[in-house]
Order: C-alpha cells, then structure tokens, then sequence
C-alpha cells in the first residue's frame, strides 16, 4: 500500500507515519498544494496512491480544496470513481457540514484526531486496502 500522508502538524504527521508504514511506503506533504502535486507526480510515473490521509485545515491550501482538485484530476485521468485513490479526511473537530461536504466532495471516509489506530486499520480494511485480519 502507498500512502501519502498530508498534515501540518508533525506530530498528527509522525503518528500516522507511525500506524501506517507497516502496511507500506509513506509519503509526507504539508498543505494540499503539495498533496496535489505528489499526487500528479505519482499518477505520471504511474506509481499512484492507494491512500491519502488528508488534514481538513492547513495553510496554503486545505484539505477540502486538494479533495477536490485529486477528484477533478482522476476524471480528467478519466478514472472512475470507484477506482480513485482512497481518500481519508482527518479533522481535529468533527462538524457535521464539514463532514457533508467532505463525503459530497469525494472522501471515502473521514476521522476525528486524535487517531484511533484500530479504527483507521479498520477503514483501510473496508477500502480493501489491507488483507482481513492483517490491522491486527
């Protein structure tokens, strides 16, 4: 699984990186303008993502503006939209227009900080990203 982790906070950076690299490569972005590029950059050398762990805000760009944008691409890509990258939004406050519009914008899922480890492998195991009784 090739993950790309995209937060501000390095600690919300470092725990994520932590749960997630068993389960394979980590890339780090700080905003969701670099999320965007990596994103193009892996798509073109035709190494894309399996998961994007996406901040809701960050400077720059946020995480709902870069959701949009990797949307946007894959159609372009002319990817459908159940083949696309999984995408997990990570909020530290839970605001249900917030979620509403996360899910309307393209998120597979989403998640309140701080990380639950068993649920995120969980979520992973529902996207179909990690092998039944492997988030154990």
């Amino acid at each position: 699984m090739k993950t790309l982790i995209v937060e501000d906070d390095l600690t919300s950076r470092l725990m994520l990186q932590k749960i997630l690299n068993p389960y394979g490569e980590c890339h780090m972005a700080m905003n969701g303008k670099e999320a965007v590029d990596a994103f193009i950059i892996a798509r073109m050398e035709k190494e894309p993502y399996d998961l994007i762990c996406l901040d809701f805000m960050m400077p720059e760009m946020d995480g709902p503006e870069a959701l949009r944008r990797i949307r946007k691409l894959e159609r372009e890509y002319g990817i459908e939209e159940n083949d696309g990258v999984k995408i997990l939004m990570v909020t530290i406050v839970g605001k249900p227009a917030q979620v509403i519009d996360a899910h309307r914008a393209g998120a597979t899922a989403h998640m309140v900080k701080p990380i639950d480890q068993a649920l995120l492998l969980r979520h992973l195991a529902e996207f179909g990203l990690l092998s039944p009784g492997s988030e154990n």
